[in-house]
């Protein structure tokens, strides 16, 4: 399951890694696609950075942090962080929907990858938990 979690981690990185190129791009994108789905006015809003920090390149750290403690089999930081991120991403949709009323391909890609990575998170604690609770019945028994 580590490696899923991570994979899944790394492409949430590259997904990130566009969003942060649109972010500092004058250009006309690919992803701007109508009046209603258009990443451009997404990642140039007011609500594109916490502070001076492109929440895309928040997005890119955060999903390197994830890999790595996946690779680390650290299963409950791993689903910590997807939590947060699950989080903070929702707050995100949020603003996409009822402030912005405009979607980001890339946003809701992200949305999606870290709505799976914590689902697996979540199986992937309960799995070890099964197995030590397996365990220790079989030293006992």
């Amino acid at each position: 399951m580590r490696y899923v979690v991570m994979m899944l981690a790394l492409l949430g990185a590259v997904v990130s890694t566009l969003a942060l190129r649109v972010h500092y791009s004058t250009a006309t994108e690919v992803c701007s696609i109508n009046e209603k789905w258009d990443c451009g006015i997404v990642n140039h809003s007011p609500y594109a950075v916490l502070g001076p920090v492109p929440v895309a390149a928040l997005g890119i750290a955060g999903y390197l942090a994830l890999a790595a403690l996946a690779l680390g089999g650290w299963r409950k930081l791993v689903l910590l962080g997807a939590v947060v991120g699950l989080g903070f991403s929702l707050y995100l949709t949020h603003i996409e929907k009822d402030v912005l009323m405009v979607w980001c391909v890339y946003c809701v890609t992200s949305l999606a990858i870290v709505s799976l990575m914590t689902l697996l998170a979540l199986g992937w604690v309960l799995a070890g938990r099964a197995e030590a609770s397996r365990g220790a019945r079989d030293a006992r028994g």
